[in-house]
This record gives C-alpha cells, structure tokens and sequence, in this order.
C-alpha cells in the first residue's frame, strides 16, 4: 500500500443516507484514499429527522475497536485521524487517545477535526458538554479544523462577519493549537448576494473562494467537505489546491442533490465529481 493515504476515520453511521462515516468514506475510496472507519454510532438514519433506531456506541466498545486495528500493528501506516461529530464526553477521550497512539507510531500523522456544535440557522444542537469539550480539550489538539462561521466564532468568543473579522477569529482558532483551519461557510455583509464563501488558512496565507448558495439544508455536507479537505491538503501539501477541489466537488454534490428533490445527499449520483473537480470556481489570495 506504499503511496496511498490512510485515514482512520471515528465517526457516526447510517444505514440510510449520508451522514459521519456514511458520508465521508465512499468520497475517500473513490479520491484513492484507504480508510479504516471507525463507528460510534450505528443509527438508521440522521437525527434530524426527528425518530431514528439503532445503539450508540458504548465508548469503551470504540475503544476496543481502535485498539484491535492497533494490534494489527496498522498504526504506522495512519497518514490523519479525523472526527466530526462526538456525541459524548467520553467519546472524545478515545479520539484523543487514538489520536496520542497514532502520533506515536507516526510522528507525521495529523488529527483533522470537524468541531461540529450547530450553525447560524440552528444554533448549537449538541449536548452543552460538547462545544467546551471541544474547545477547552480537542481542539488544541488538533492539526486541521474545519469549523463552519458559526463554530469559529464559538470556538474563538468572537462573532465574525466580515472578512477581516473572519480572518481574526481564524488566528485566535490557530493560537489554540491548530496549523489549519477551513472556514465551511463564510456569509459576509459585504459579499454578492446569493453567495456563499469557504476560506483556509495556514501559516501566513489564507485563500477564500465563492459559490452560489444553493437555497437547501444538505445533512452530512460538512462531513463530506472536512474529509476531502483532508484529503486533498494531504495529497497535495497545497492550500490552494485543496480547497478548489473541494468547493468544487461538493458545490456540484449539492447542485445534484437540491435538482434531485430529495432530502439525502446524492453522493453516489456525483461520484465523478467528487473523482474528477471541475475546478470551475476561482480561488483568490486573501493573505
């Protein structure tokens, strides 16, 4: 397997549609990427319908699973770690765990985190433990961050809007500990409207690039952005590079999804996009 990035993957599972692990694997496969998930739950489908059937996974019964892959001594080979949504405390104990064994057996492992809390529309829809636990704990220990506007300015105790705003909550996020942060979803005052934004940083760039915003609610969404973000930064080593591929492959996911008429991502539907970016939206140098 010399030459292909291996992510080990601790998320959430559905059986119908796409969400955690259900969104983010098949992208993964489908970019060449070797992925081990992990599940921490095994739900029927998404919260956000209201009724759903299936266990939470007990942590210690993650735990066990993460430490089974460890005793294949596969560690070694773990090019990222990412997470999204902790549905409890002790969940992020064992990612945090998982995140310290890896990094032991590869020094060049990075820990992606999506600190999923909630958003501007919703507010925050975790249990009140989790943003602090995020905060205070996980974050910090974080390589990559891939917070929506919404979530950086928790994570920051900022409310940012415009792009200087924006590009302040960002390097508050980045004296926490993380190198890299992808801002999912930037909507400014000053921006066309109709538009949203997506903006990264890292070291002493940041790149900010729109799209038009697609008038819909896609679950598992931000799943699919944090790890082809990870993806492609891993492959590349390029900010720039990383996140016109990603806006472009989940711009045209979502264009698939909302000219469907259905509820759940269409990501089997735009699995060549997802394969083959169109790049059809152009990246601009903010720093």
């Amino acid at each position: 397997m010399a030459g292909v990035t291996t992510i080990l993957s601790i998320q959430s599972s559905v059986a119908y549609g796409h969400v955690g692990n259900s969104a983010a694997v098949f992208p993964l496969q489908r970019l060449g990427v070797e992925v081990w998930p992990v599940h921490t739950v095994n739900f029927s489908n998404h919260t956000g319908y209201g009724a759903w059937r299936g266990p939470l996974l007990a942590a210690d019964d993650v735990r066990d699973v993460i430490t089974g892959v460890e005793e294949r001594e596969a560690f070694p080979e773990v090019d990222a770690v990412l997470s999204g949504y902790q549905g409890g405390e002790e969940i992020g104990d064992v990612i945090l765990d998982a995140v310290a064994r890896v990094k032991a057996a590869n020094p060049d492992a990075i820990y992606a985190c999506d600190p999923v809390m909630g958003n501007a529309t919703s507010g925050c829809f975790v249990h009140p433990a989790i943003p602090v636990l995020l905060r205070e704990k996980v974050v910090p220990r974080a390589d990559l961050i891939t917070p929506n506007q919404f979530e950086l300015g928790f994570l920051t105790g900022t409310e940012p809007h415009t792009l200087e705003e924006t590009l302040e909550s960002v390097d508050r996020a980045r004296d926490l500990g993380p190198r890299t942060v992808l801002v999912t979803s930037v909507l400014r005052p000053d921006a066309p409207e109709g538009t949203i934004e997506m903006l990264a940083a890292d070291g002493d760039e940041a790149w900010i690039v729109r799209t038009p915003r697609l008038p819909m609610k896609a679950n598992g969404s931000g799943d699919v952005t944090a790890a082809l973000f990870t993806a492609h930064l891993l492959e590349t080593s390029r900010l720039d590079v990383a996140l016109a591929r990603t806006v472009s492959s989940v711009f045209d996911l979502l264009t698939t999804t909302h000219e469907s008429g259905r509820r759940e991502l269409q990501l089997i539907q735009s699995q060549d996009a997802i394969a083959n970016p169109r790049l059809q939206f152009e990246v601009e140098q903010v720093r």
